[in-house]
C-alpha cells in the first residue's frame, strides 16, 4: 500500500506543472480533462484545510490570499458554462476525490461561489453535505430563473440562458418548474448545519438580491439554517468581495 501511494504521488507531480500565484507555488494539472489549480500554503494548517474556488479563479482574491496565510490550500477546476448543472458536479465529484486521496487534503471543504459560481457552490453542497464545512458567496446566483434567465427583475443573458438549458437538458417550461435551483433545495445544507456567509449588493441589477441571496437568508433560517449576509449599500453586482 505504501509502494502503491509512493508511485500515486510520483504520478500527481510528474503530470503537474508548478508555478507561482500571489507569492504562493501553484500546481496545474488535469481531472476529467478539465484544468485545474491548487495553490499550496508556505505552512499547511493542521488537517489540511482547503477553500474552493468554484468560479472566476484570481479575481478579487483578498479572502483567498487571507486563507493561504492562514495555512489553507486554495483549489479550482474550470466548469465555465456549466453553471452548476449535474454534469459539473459529477466533475466536482472528480476533483474532490484527486485533491482529498492525492494530495490528503481534510474530507470537508470550504466553498467559495462568487456571481454564478454560486451555483456551483450551492448545488455541490446539497448533493454532498458531509463534505462541506462552510459556504462563503459573493453576489451568488441562487436562481437560474433569475440570472441568466432573466424572469424577474434583473435583466439576464439570453445567450448565457440558451447555455444553461443545454447544459441541464431542460426546456424552457421544464426549467421553469426545476425544483433544485439553490432557493429551493437548502434542506440538506440546513440539516447538516452548513454555515453561510454572502456577501452582496443592495442595488445589484444583475443578480438582484430580492431574487437570490434575501431568499436564501430567509428560507435558511425557516429550516433553522446559520446564515450571516453583509449587505453592501448603493453596491452593484461589482465590485465583489
Amino acid at each position: 500500500m505504501q509502494v502503491a501511494s509512493l508511485l500515486i504521488a510520483a504520478c500527481v507531480v510528474s503530470d503537474a506543472a508548478a508555478a507561482q500565484w500571489n507569492g504562493y507555488e501553484q500546481v496545474q494539472f488535469q481531472v476529467d480533462g478539465r484544468p485545474c489549480v491548487l495553490v499550496l500554503p508556505k505552512t499547511p494548517a493542521p488537517g489540511k484545510p482547503w477553500i474552493w474556488r468554484t468560479e472566476f479563479f484570481g479575481h478579487e482574491p483578498q479572502a483567498d490570499i487571507a486563507l493561504l496565510g492562514h495555512g489553507f490550500h486554495l483549489a479550482y477546476m474550470n466548469l465555465q458554462n456549466l453553471y452548476g448543472a449535474p454534469v459539473a458536479l459529477d466533475h466536482m465529484d472528480s476533483f474532490y476525490a484527486h485533491l482529498t486521496t492525492n494530495f490528503g487534503l481534510s474530507r470537508k471543504t470550504v466553498l467559495e461561489g462568487f456571481s454564478r459560481g454560486g451555483l456551483f457552490a450551492f448545488n455541490w453542497a446539497a448533493r454532498h453535505p458531509d463534505r462541506v464545512a462552510a459556504i462563503y458567496v459573493d453576489a451568488p446566483v441562487c436562481d437560474f430563473k433569475s440570472w441568466p434567465g432573466g424572469k424577474g427583475k434583473g435583466k439576464g443573458s439570453l445567450e448565457d440562458w440558451k447555455r444553461l438549458l443545454s447544459v441541464y437538458g431542460l426546456t424552457e417550461e421544464e426549467a421553469m418548474a426545476y425544483p433544485l435551483n439553490p432557493v429551493d433545495n437548502l434542506l440538506p445544507l440546513a440539516k447538516a448545519r452548513i454555515p453561510i456567509l454572502s456577501v452582496c449588493g443592495a442595488a445589484d441589477k444583475v443578480v438582484p438580491i430580492e431574487e437570490n441571496t434575501l431568499l436564501v437568508e430567509k428560507r435558511y433560517k425557516e429550516l433553522g439554517g446559520h446564515i450571516e449576509v453583509i449587505v453592501k449599500p448603493d453596491c452593484d453586482h461589482h465590485p465583489h468581495s
